[in-house]
């Protein structure tokens, strides 16, 4: 099996938890500051498809950059393009944890859906 990449910032409970997730049912990952080395556009683009088009679901919509940028008033005006750039350039946009994977693309950590993903037999 591939590796998994996982997108994480260390102060994240969330991503605390997913990183635990995955080392407990022993799958193989590499992890990445979210912060300081956003997805690239290609990565979003990836995820983004995953999420059929849902820009606001790639968006970390708690997070006071996307208040302090009025991100939630802007965001269903902007192209995909524009809103894949604003997140490749700011990490602290993205909602984490951001995990790619040969065949899976999921953002957030809902242990079901991780264990569908992740885990089908």
């Amino acid at each position: 099996m591939s590796t998994l990449k996982v997108y994480t910032y260390k102060n994240c409970d969330t991503c605390r938890r997913a990183v635990k997730w995955l080392g407990a049912h022993g799958l193989a990952f590499d992890e990445h500051p979210i912060r300081e080395t956003p997805p690239a556009p290609a990565e979003l683009r990836t995820m983004l498809a995953a999420y059929d088009g849902e820009l606001r679901r790639l968006f970390n919509t708690s997070g006071g950059d996307y208040r302090e940028q009025k991100l939630g008033e802007k965001l269903p005006t902007l192209t995909p393009a524009a809103a894949l750039a604003l997140l490749a350039g700011n990490g602290n946009l993205v909602k984490r944890p951001f995990l790619l994977g040969a065949k899976v693309a999921l953002v957030g950590f809902d242990e079901a859906a991780w264990t569908s993903a992740l885990l089908k037999k």
